[in-house]
Parts: structure tokens; C-alpha cells; sequence
């Protein structure tokens, strides 16, 4: 089945959509965090993400399935497995960072809704990294650029968004006290 770019970008933005809550939330059901919480809690997010890369894993030998099912023939150049090896160690060190990122702001208050101020940096901020390095790394010709001030003022209001919403996320409400304790008798 053949899709065209946008329905696998559109695919993208559901997976990665999802995936910084459900990140949290497995880091979060993890050994030792609330309402059980202990000294091994502190290496919950590690643990969220060692198994983020087990499934990094099982995607690797699909993709291999994937090439075979093809007829690739599997060659490869010196080059282009350096470059990729460094694209996985960005992105590894991006899930990595993630993975901290919301500890942190679990930590910071917003407990269980730590995505909700975190994702949006994440989402808001890549882009315009993404477009700069690009356009470093491969200038584009004035003619290419149909609106160079349009392009800036995308790039300010991805940014602003980004920090608006992280700023205004909802933060989780306090745990709530069990009814026994507060029962009058």
C-alpha cells in the first residue's frame, strides 16, 4: 500500500502525540512512585525509557522485515550508516532527555499532567530547530523563498505557542484524602 508524505506525517503526529503522555504514564507505573512512593521511584523515568528502546528494538527487526519483503539487497555506505547512527543517538538522546524533562515536571507540580507542559516545548520548539539547522546545513536560494517574513513570523508564533501553552498547562490536582480518614464518626 502506497501512502503519500502527508498521511505518514499525519501518522507521526498521532504516534508523537501520544506519545509523551503515555511515556509518562508508564514512568509513572513504575516501581516505587505514588501513592507507593520509594527510594526506587527516583529511577522510574529510566526505566520507562530502557523499554522505550526495547520497542526501538522490535521496530528495528520489522523495518529489517520490511527491507526484506522489498528485495533489498542490504548494502549500505560507509557515510550513510554515520550519519544515521548519529540521527538514532539525536533521537535516542531526545527520548532520553524527554524522559527526564517530565520527571522534572511531575516533580515540579504537575504530577500526572507533566506532559501537558512538556510536550508542547518539545512539539513547538523541534520545528524551529528543525528549520534553522536545515537551512544552515543547506541554504536556500532567494527564490525559493516565497515569504521570508511569513517564514520568521511562523517561526515566532510555533515558538510563542509553544511557551504559551506550556506556561498555562493545567497542573494536577493535590492527591485526593481517602474517605476513611476523613469520615467523622
Amino acid at each position: 500500500m502506497k501512502m503519500s508524505w502527508l498521511t505518514y506525517a499525519l501518522m507521526t503526529v498521532a504516534f508523537w502525540g501520544v506519545y509523551g503522555v503515555i511515556l509518562h504514564m508508564g514512568r509513572g507505573s513504575m516501581p516505587g512512585t505514588p501513592p507507593n512512593p520509594s527510594p526506587e521511584g527516583a529511577h522510574a523515568g529510566l526505566k520507562a525509557f530502557l523499554l522505550v528502546c526495547v520497542a526501538y528494538a522490535v521496530i528495528g527487526v520489522i523495518a529489517a522485515m520490511v527491507l526484506k519483503g522489498r528485495g533489498s539487497n542490504f548494502s549500505f555506505t560507509s557515510s550513510g550508516i554515520a550519519i544515521s547512527l548519529v540521527a538514532g543517538i539525536a533521537g535516542a538522546a531526545g527520548a532520553l532527555t524527554l524522559v527526564l524533562a517530565l520527571g522534572a515536571a511531575g516533580q515540579a507540580g504537575y504530577g500526572a499532567l507533566a506532559a501537558t507542559a512538556v510536550m508542547p516545548i518539545v512539539f513547538g520548539g523541534a520545528p524551529v530547530v528543525n528549520s534553522i539547522v536545515s537551512m544552515l546545513l543547506h541554504p536556500p536560494s532567494k527564490e525559493s523563498f516565497k515569504s521570508l517574513p511569513l517564514f520568521v513570523a511562523g517561526i515566532v508564533l510555533a515558538a510563542t505557542g509553544a511557551v504559551l501553552v506550556a506556561k498555562f498547562a493545567p497542573v494536577s490536582a493535590p492527591p485526593a484524602k481517602k474517605a476513611a480518614a476523613v469520615a467523622v464518626r
